[in-house]
């Protein structure tokens, strides 16, 4: 029922947070599950999968990005052209079915989890309806041994993974562009390794941070 999973999520943000920002996020969940038609709340299922044997060593706890900061993400980055957006460590999907009512054509979801996989493709499949030609993909994988797609020109992180797997992240990401040179967007939420990127010729191009808690930084790569 999905007003249980609200209100669970609410409790597990009053009190991992704090209460003023659980009342703020949930309000903007209700409208964004029902706005864009999908099933996306809910946090820390991480622990179900080390309980299923799976190795969540280098993992982060599972939560989606606000619904407004989404809203924030998509009016800061360029109207056109939009060609094919994806997100690293995409749970189950809020990211990239926004990106798709957003004007992307193209998506690609890439999670360590099956189970995560199975909701993404289920959500996308929901957003499809309304762009049938939406072309999209979900692939099970680990980060770190995911090829960058030669024509993406924006990759979006909710901070998924901790330093080690994000270096390698970065490093792909890199060669990617030496190989397709091309200008390319990096949508990172929770920047906390934000300096790897910088360290690569990347320049912010918008920041914000609310409640302490809520960051968020655009990088932009210039081909010249």
């Amino acid at each position: 029922m999905k007003i249980l999973t609200f209100i669970k999520y609410f409790f597990y943000l009053g009190f991992n947070w704090n209460w003023r920002i659980a009342v703020y996020i949930i309000r903007f969940e209700v409208w964004g599950e029902k706005k864009y038609g999908i099933r996306t709340t809910g946090s820390d299922e991480l622990t179900k999968m080390k309980a299923a044997g799976i190795d969540i060593t280098h993992a982060t706890f599972y939560m989606p990005i606000t619904y407004f900061q989404l809203e924030e993400i998509f009016a800061a980055l360029p109207i056109t052209p939009r060609k094919h957006f994806v997100d690293i460590g995409c749970g189950k999907g809020r990211a990239i079915c926004v990106a798709a009512h957003h004007g992307y054509p193209q998506v690609t979801g890439v999670d360590f989890s099956q189970q995560f996989c199975a909701e993404a493709t289920a959500n996308l499949q929901l957003t499809k309806k309304h762009f049938p030609s939406l072309r999209f993909s979900v692939i099970q994988k680990n980060a770190a041994d995911f090829e960058i797609p030669a024509d993406a020109d924006c990759i979006f992180f909710f901070n998924p993974f901790d330093i080690v797997i994000m270096k390698k992240v970065v490093e792909n990401i890199g060669k990617s562009l030496q190989t397709h040179p091309r200008s390319l967007h990096v949508v990172y939420a929770n920047p906390l390794y934000k300096e790897l990127f910088l360290q690569r010729k990347f320049e912010e191009v918008h920041h914000s941070k609310r409640m302490n808690y809520l960051e968020l930084s655009i990088l932009k790569f210039r081909h010249p």
